[in-house]
C-alpha cells in the first residue's frame, strides 16, 4: 500500500502524463525513478535535509547518462513542471529537491566518472561525486588537490557551481575557480559543453549562479600538487560571558583584515554554546607559522591551545572534517535555519560589543547554534568580479549564523538567528551586505541581489535567452527578465551546441532560437 497523493498537483498523481513519460525513460531501470505514491518516498527517495521545510517533489529520478537527463527534461517540459538537480543533497532550503512541491528531482548519484590528464593535470569529475571522494580520487591520481569545503558529505555538483570555499581558498581560490569546462544538459534537452571559448556565457553562469539554468553532469578542473606540510591550530576560550570574548574577536579581525596577510593562512572563529574557538590551517612549516606571531597578536584569554603539524594532504582534509563545527549535524537531516553576511569592511567596535552582548541576553530557543566567521580574500579576490557569476570578490570574511531546533524549529530560534545578523548590520548603517548562495536563506528578501550582486543583470539576461520559461527553478534562482525585475539589458553571446554531445531526439521549446541553459544548482555548504 502506497502513500496518499491527495492535495498534490496533477503531475504528482499516479498515472499522470509525467509519470508515464518518466516510466518510458526508465523502462529498463524502473528502480531509478520514484513517485509520491511509493512507500517510504520521503525517507528513501526525497530525503529532505532541512526538516523545517516540507517539500514533496513530483518525482525523484536517478539517471545514468546525460541522455537520460535530456529525456527527463523533455518529460518535465511536456507536463509544465520545474526541474532541479541534486548532488550531495545538503541544500539549506531543500532547493535540491525543488524547494517547493511539484518539481522533478534529478539526483546525480550515478555520475561518478573520474579521470586525470597527466600532461595538463586537469581532472574530469562527475557531478554526483562527494567531496570526500573528490579528495581521495585526486590524491590517488598523482597527489593532486583542489580547494574545497570541509564537509565530506557535500557534493561537488553544487559546491563547484555556487562557490566552494574552504581552507585552501585564500591560497588557490574557490572550488569554482578551478573549473575550466562543464558538460551540461540545457532547457531544450541539448547536451553541450562550455569553456572559455565555447559557450562562455554558460560557463560564466555555471561558475557561481547555476540555480535556474540546467544540469551539469561533469567538470573539468585545474589541480594543484598536494601541500606537503601544514600546521593545524586551535585556540579555545570557554570561560566568562560572551561579552568578554569581544577583545579577542577584535584582535582576530584586525589580523585577517590585513591585505598583506600570508595567503597560506586559513582562519575562522566559531562561537557557540560551548564558548569561542579560533582555528585554522597554515599551509607551511611550523617555523613559518610561528613567524606570523598569530598567537601573540590574539588577545591572551585562551583556555586551551593546540598546534599540530601534519605532513599529508589526506590527513589535513580528515582533520577538517573531524573539527567541522557543523559535524554535529553532518549528513543527518534536522530542522534548522541559517543566514549569512559578506563583509567588505571591518565590523566597528560598537558592533562587536553589541554582537557579543546580544549572545549573553538573547533567548535562543536551542542549545545547538553557531556563529561562524570565515576569513576569505587572497586568491579568491584576485579574480575580477565580472569574470564569474560568483560576485563576492571583494569579501574579506563571511559570517554564517546557524541554529538547529530540537525536534522542531521554533520562532524563537529563527528570530535569534536573524538577530545575530541584525545586531551587526545595525551598527553599520549604509553598508551593503551580500550573502553567500551556498548558505541559502529562504527568508531573505531580494535574495538574488544579495547572492549575485552586480552580476545579476547579466545573469538574468542570459536566463532570458536560454530558459525563458524558467524550467530550472527554485524559490531563489535567477529569473528571466520580465518575471522578477532583477536584470537590465546586457550583451549575451548565442550559445553553441556541441554536436558530439547532443542526445538523441529532442523536443524543442516554443522559441525558434537554440536555448542553452547555464549550470546546476545544489545549494549546500
Amino acid at each position: 500500500m502506497g502513500n496518499s497523493t491527495s492535495g498534490l498537483s496533477p503531475a504528482s498523481q499516479p498515472g499522470s502524463p509525467l509519470q508515464l513519460c518518466l516510466n518510458n525513460v526508465f523502462a529498463s531501470s524502473r528502480d531509478n525513478v520514484s513517485y509520491p505514491q511509493d512507500l517510504f518516498y520521503q525517507s528513501l527517495d526525497v530525503k529532505p535535509y532541512n526538516l523545517h521545510i516540507p517539500v514533496v517533489p513530483a518525482a525523484v529520478t536517478r539517471p545514468g547518462t546525460p541522455e537520460d537527463i535530456a529525456n527527463i527534461v523533455q518529460c518535465a517540459v511536456a507536463s509544465a513542471v520545474k526541474v532541479q538537480p541534486r548532488g550531495g543533497g545538503h541544500s539549506y532550503g531543500n532547493y535540491g529537491i525543488g524547494g517547493e512541491d511539484g518539481a522533478v528531482v534529478v539526483d546525480l548519484v550515478n555520475f561518478q566518472q573520474f579521470s586525470m590528464d597527466n600532461t595538463t593535470w586537469q581532472a574530469t569529475i562527475g557531478a554526483g561525486t562527494l567531496l570526500t571522494d573528490v579528495t581521495d580520487r585526486l590524491s590517488a591520481a598523482g597527489g593532486r588537490a583542489i580547494a574545497h569545503g570541509t564537509c565530506p558529505q557535500v557534493g561537488i555538483g553544487g559546491h563547484a557551481t555556487i562557490g566552494g570555499l574552504g581552507p585552501a581558498s585564500r591560497m588557490w581560490g574557490a572550488a569554482l575557480d578551478h573549473v575550466v569546462e562543464v558538460e551540461i544538459v540545457l532547457a531544450n534537452g541539448t547536451i553541450t559543453r562550455a569553456n572559455a571559448t565555447h559557450n562562455p556565457d554558460i560557463l560564466f553562469a555555471a561558475k557561481g549562479a547555476a540555480a535556474g539554468f540546467g544540469i551539469v553532469t561533469e567538470f573539468v578542473v585545474l589541480t594543484h600538487p598536494e601541500p606537503s606540510t601544514a600546521v593545524i591550530y586551535s585556540y579555545e576560550i570557554k570561560f566568562g560571558n560572551y561579552s568578554s570574548f569581544a577583545p579577542t574577536f577584535a584582535a582576530w579581525q584586525n589580523i585577517i583584515m590585513d591585505p598583506n596577510l600570508d595567503r597560506k593562512l586559513a582562519s575562522e572563529i566559531v562561537v557557540s554554546e560551548l564558548g569561542m574557538i579560533i582555528s585554522g590551517t597554515y599551509f607551511g612549516t611550523l617555523d613559518e607559522y610561528n613567524a606570523l606571531n598569530f598567537t601573540g597578536r590574539l588577545n591572551q584569554r585562551v583556555t586551551n591551545t593546540s598546534v599540530t603539524v601534519l605532513d599529508t594532504w589526506l590527513g589535513m582534509v580528515g582533520n577538517w572534517a573531524e573539527n567541522e563545527a557543523l559535524e554535529v549535524v553532518g549528513g543527518i537531516p534536522s530542522p534548522f535555519y541559517s543566514k549569512s553576511l559578506a563583509f567588505t569592511t571591518a565590523i566597528p567596535a560598537n558592533g562587536i560589543q553589541d554582537f557579543f552582548a546580544y549572545l549573553d541576553t538573547a533567548d535562543k530557543g536551542t542549545l545547538v547554534w553557531f556563529a561562524i566567521f570565515d576569513a576569505e580574500g587572497g586568491a579568491v579576490n584576485d579574480v575580477p568580479q565580472n569574470a564569474t557569476a560568483y560576485a563576492h570578490r571583494d569579501t574579506i570574511f563571511y559570517l554564517q549564523t546557524y541554529a538547529v531546533g530540537i525536534g522542531s524549529l521554533s520562532n524563537t530560534t529563527i528570530n535569534f538567528v536573524g538577530g545575530m545578523s541584525d545586531v551587526i548590520t545595525n551598527s553599520m548603517p549604509g553598508t551593503q551586505f551580500g550573502a553567500y548562495a551556498g548558505y541559502v536563506d529562504p527568508e531573505l528578501t531580494n535574495a538574488q541581489q544579495a547572492y549575485w550582486g552586480s552580476n545579476l543583470p547579466r545573469l538574468a539576461q542570459i536566463k532570458t535567452a536560454l530558459d525563458p520559461e524558467d524550467l530550472f527553478h527554485n524559490p531563489q534562482s535567477v529569473r528571466p527578465n520580465g518575471t522578477g525585475g532583477n536584470a537590465t539589458s546586457s550583451s549575451v553571446s548565442t550559445p553553441t551546441p556541441t554536436p558530439t554531445h547532443s542526445g538523441g531526439t529532442r523536443r524543442a521549446m516554443s522559441l525558434s532560437v537554440l536555448f542553452c541553459a547555464l549550470g546546476v544548482v545544489f545549494l549546500v555548504l
